[in-house]
């Protein structure tokens, strides 16, 4: 597994070198107080955890593309003291060898060291506004390298955004990364079909929360990888929700949108299930049309095809639905096209069909080509959707949301369903990482089944 993270390195420097060469600069997450002297559970920094896959706070990594390449972590050095009441820490020495660095000093050398390595480095790979504070010890540092300007030592004369950098290389996912979170998801499909077992009219939304969490620890994920959304009845139609704190009614939908993170890799699934175990004429209805629309936009997910064609591929099918079963008034609206083209549909449908996922749940990346221009015909922007490769990963989440409203069924109101799964993309098609998650009404059913 450490050969990724050196491969990585490896590769950065390479991008490095061919822009003519400088240093990179990243810091880790920061503790964060919750009250008193108790923290927040620490999270390290995802862009940082990266290139080096070291988890401890207040750690900075510097990558020197020159003559001879140079990977410098800057960490916590061994206190013992502090072991007995926190934890081990590596230190310098041992973080060196365990994960393959250069050379390794502790953080408090760090703005010793900073003015010699930018000394004569003609780029800063660095993102500026991320690290407040790094940002001032860099700015210290050049200040420094200014100062020996008559000797003919000069600071970095132009900067580059490694984020920008990152991102690009983040969003094609190794093969250690897909089976990393093909593990998150087949936590989290469980932890979901667990939940369904466990439900019953009565309950508490909290209480299924507390099931997703247990299955989440209990099969080895860190933690949830976002809040969960465990939204009952018309909760369901806020597209946000996590109060979780509403009683489940009989009759009611269920829609749980929830992930673990495993090994710094989100998962993101989201299921909606009736709370008695079985589907009303209605609630079937509408999440036979949210199923068929997630079927036409995994018909996109493959080599090629551009971000925003599984998205419109949705959007026809959910249109179409909500036309047939008179959420959509034909005499208001027009026809299927005239009802895309003036978004309609939105009434009903009002968000994307996924995002990238990996070590964030909303991962790196743009969804955008900023390097071509439009197909005849594709979007009117200069900008084209980007076109989807090999070892891409996203989601694909179609919905309906169904509001009370004069102009709506009644037997629609307080409807919100949302199928989602996570999608790696391979030269054989779109690979379903969470296709062990019952989706079909008859698998639902038949796991929801009372004895």
């Amino acid at each position: 597994m450490m050969t990724s993270y050196l491969n990585r390195r490896t590769a950065l420097l390479a991008h490095m070198q061919s822009q003519g060469g400088g240093v990179a600069i990243l810091s880790t997450s920061s503790e964060m107080t919750r009250n008193s002297d108790c923290h927040f559970p620490f999270r390290h920094d995802s862009y940082f955890y990266y290139l080096t896959n070291f988890t401890e706070p207040e750690a900075v990594v510097v990558l020197v593309a020159g003559k001879t390449n140079q990977t410098i972590l800057f960490c916590r050095e061994k206190n013992l003291e502090r072991e007995i009441w926190d934890g081990y820490r590596f230190g310098p020495d041992a973080a060196k060898n365990q994960f393959g660095f250069d050379a390794a000093y502790p953080t408090e050398s760090l703005d010793t060291e900073l003015p010699g390595l930018l000394s004569d480095a003609s780029t800063l790979f660095h993102s500026w506004g991320h690290d407040t504070r790094l940002d001032a010890q860099i700015q210290n540092a050049v200040s420094k390298v200014k100062e020996k300007s008559r000797s003919g030592v000069l600071p970095p004369h132009k900067t580059q955004d490694i984020h920008a950098l990152l991102n690009e290389m983040r969003l094609v996912k190794d093969d250690t990364e897909i089976a990393t979170m093909q593990r998150a998801a087949i936590i989290s499909a469980a932890a979901h079909e667990r939940t369904m077992r466990m439900t019953r009219p009565g309950m508490m939304e909290y209480e299924l929360e507390a099931e997703l969490l247990h299955e989440f620890r209990r099969r080895g994920a860190q933690a949830p990888a976002y809040n969960s959304i465990v939204a009952a009845g018309a909760n369901a139609c806020v597209l946000h929700y996590n109060t979780n704190n509403s009683l489940i009614r009989d009759g009611d939908l269920i829609l749980i949108d929830a992930g673990c993170e495993f090994d710094s890799y989100a998962s993101d699934i989201t299921r909606t299930f009736p709370a008695n175990g079985r589907f009303s004429g209605p609630q079937q209805a509408l999440y036979e049309i949210v199923l068929a629309s997630q079927t036409a936009a995994l018909a996109h997910a493959v080599t090629g095809a551009r971000y925003m064609d599984g998205h419109n591929a949705a959007v026809r099918v959910l249109t179409q639905g909500m036309l047939d079963t008179g959420l959509l008034d034909k005499n208001k609206v027009g026809s299927l096209d005239d009802a895309i083209q003036s978004g309609a549909f939105r009434q009903f449908y009002m968000h994307g069909t996924g995002h990238w996922i990996g070590l964030d749940v909303h991962d790196a990346g743009n969804y955008r080509d900023n390097n071509a221009t439009a197909d005849t015909g594709t979007i009117t922007d200069e900008k084209p959707w980007r076109r989807l490769q090999e070892g891409m990963a996203l989601t694909i989440e179609p919905g309906i949301y169904v509001r009370p409203s004069g102009d709506v069924p009644e037997q629609f109101w307080n409807i919100g369903i949302r199928i989602e799964d996570d999608i790696v993309i391979t030269a054989n098609g779109p690979l379903n990482l969470s296709r062990d998650t019952p989706k079909t009404i008859a698998e639902i059913e038949a796991v929801m089944k009372r004895p």
